[in-house]
């Protein structure tokens, strides 16, 4: 039985499929760049024994890129999926309509974040559904509780995929398939440039081993103790009340402002 997992070459795609290769599954990696796919490949091979197979996709590209995944995966018996690929602005967290290039902007999140977990689920539920039997984790994000400044689009991607996912394992649950949405804060990645890890951010190896602990326990997760506690906090500090304040907003915009000079100055 093979997994398959989107955004693989980097951060928490990449630890998802090393830590299952680690637990005997052979794994299907998809992402953008043939050099960083075929890297990985070795290395999960070198380290585990598992095969690996490799798919060169841009996922944010449209639906024509689909036909050649779809082709990629025929006659394969995938028991899990992983839809991690994701991305965020590339530039600094700031108001939707100060964002450069906003429409390709647009374009290329939603296909990366929306479309993506949606095509790859159509095209691997069907056999899953055949045998009664599966299961989909989607990668979504703290971002997706809650509203946040300056990140809008990106949290409203999430709060998609956190939806669609419980309202998916409704639907198929009863088929033996499982579908679990994974909503980690902090993850030291590429994503959050490889912020030092602590008690409150998790290495990605670290977090892919604890968030699959999780499966078979919980549909709906942080993914660790750490950030389960953190979102707990959250909720019970942040209402959608304070949020919703001036003066909150102003202190939002001055945090995340602060934060990206003392990036760059890093």
């Amino acid at each position: 039985m093979k997994l398959i997992v989107t955004g693989a070459t980097d951060g928490i795609g990449k630890s998802y499929a090393h830590e299952l290769a680690k637990r005997g599954f052979n794994v299907v990696i998809l992402s953008r760049t043939l050099e960083k796919l075929q890297k990985v490949a070795e290395e999960i091979e070198q380290r585990s024994g598992r095969k690996v197979k490799i798919i060169q996709a841009d996922f944010t590209g449209g639906a024509e890129i689909y036909p050649k995944i779809e082709e990629g995966l025929k006659d394969l018996d995938i028991g899990i999926l992983v839809n991690n690929v994701g991305m965020a602005s590339q530039e600094r967290q700031q108001r939707f309509l100060d964002t450069r290039n906003l429409d390709k902007v647009i374009e290329d999140m939603l296909n990366c974040n929306v479309q993506s977990m949606l095509q790859m689920i159509r095209i691997v539920l069907p056999r899953m559904e055949e045998r009664k039997k599966g299961l989909i984790i989607n990668i979504a994000s703290e971002a997706g509780t809650r509203p946040y400044p300056q990140v809008s689009l990106y949290c409203a991607t999430k709060v998609f995929m956190d939806f669609f996912s419980r309202s998916l394992n409704l639907d198929y649950i009863c088929n033996g398939i499982d579908v679990q949405c994974v909503m980690p804060l902090m993850v030291s990645t590429n994503m959050t440039k490889n912020l030092r890890t602590n008690l409150l951010v998790k290495s990605a190896d670290d977090f892919a081993r604890e968030a699959l602990n999780t499966v078979g326990l919980t549909n709906r997760t942080s993914g660790c103790l750490s950030h389960s506690i953190q979102s707990y906090l959250i909720d019970l500090f942040l209402t959608e009340y304070v949020m919703n304040s001036k003066i909150t907003a102003w202190i939002a915009t001055f945090t995340f402002q602060t934060l990206m000079k003392h990036r760059k100055l890093d």
